[in-house]
């Protein structure tokens, strides 16, 4: 049996607050609106009861923010792609910021399941002054359980149409690729965070941006080799290795709450489910 199941969420605000309004079709929808750093601030949990993905299941997300809204939307835990029974699963989001809109879209990490066919296609637009924070790490297999990741194909792709692609396809029998010095290094976690605003970031902010992150860095836990990078005058690129997710999801918080510190004076709220 296939799961198909849709989510749109429509973020307004009105009176200093950010309120929500959704519809959803099968198994996928949010958990009840917090708002730990004020009304303006929407903080939102995503879940999906089946658990994860199989071959034919297809989950999709459509996230629309108002002008002047600020959405934080995370999940409980990791969304899993399952061994294929030979279809393809697919996730499917697709994020739209209206003139000076915010969005944090901040899920946990994907695991990509031994024998996986799979995809997470994740798509965004910006109007002008509108800005997005969001994530996406992914593990390949489970090494620390025994499961590794040897057969099977995961693809990735990220899109701000007309701006920015990034899109990889992760096959298990591309041992160049996994483990070659000039692919993975034989690490199986992989994680990009990234800052994207419609209106071009400031020289100076940009590059206080990026030194501070520099230090971040630096300093971060062992076992992740990570750059910083801005590739155009509108983005912030974050990217990342490390043999396993924990180490990778630890530094990525940490950018993240520094990042909005400098970008919007805002203390880290972190959102309480990831600490359950």
């Amino acid at each position: 049996m296939t799961w198909n199941a849709k989510l749109a969420l429509n973020y307004t605000h009105q009176a200093d607050k950010t309120s929500v309004h959704f519809t959803h079709d099968g198994p996928l929808r949010i958990l009840k609106s917090l708002y730990p750093e004020g009304h303006s601030i929407c903080h939102n949990v995503l879940v999906h009861p089946p658990g994860g993905l199989v071959g034919g299941d297809v989950l999709d997300i459509d996230v629309h923010v108002s002008e002047g809204a600020h959405a934080l939307i995370t999940t409980p835990g990791a969304t899993r792609f399952y061994k294929s029974n030979g279809q393809r699963a697919l996730q499917r989001t697709k994020l739209h910021l209206e003139k000076g809109s915010r969005l944090e879209w901040l899920p946990l990490e994907a695991i990509a399941y031994n024998a996986c066919d799979a995809m997470n296609h994740l798509e965004f637009e910006l109007q002008e002054g509108a800005q997005l924070l969001t994530w996406d790490v992914t593990a390949l297999g489970l090494p620390l359980a025994a499961q590794p990741y040897v057969s099977g194909s995961f693809e990735q792709h990220m899109e701000w149409p007309n701006r920015f692609l990034e899109r990889g396809v992760v096959n298990a029998h591309d041992d160049f690729l996994l483990n070659g010095d000039l692919g993975l290094a034989g690490h199986r976690c992989l994680g990009s965070l990234i800052f994207a605003s419609g209106t071009p970031i400031t020289r100076q902010q940009r590059e206080t941006l990026l030194e501070g992150t520099h230090e971040l860095l630096s300093a971060g836990p062992a076992g992740v080799f990570s750059g910083v990078t801005s590739p155009n005058e509108n983005m912030l690129i974050l990217r990342g290795v490390s043999p396993v997710v924990e180490p990778v999801m630890m530094l990525w918080k940490t950018v993240w709450d520094f990042w909005r510190k400098e970008l919007w004076k805002l203390q880290g709220a972190t959102p309480r489910i990831w600490a359950m």
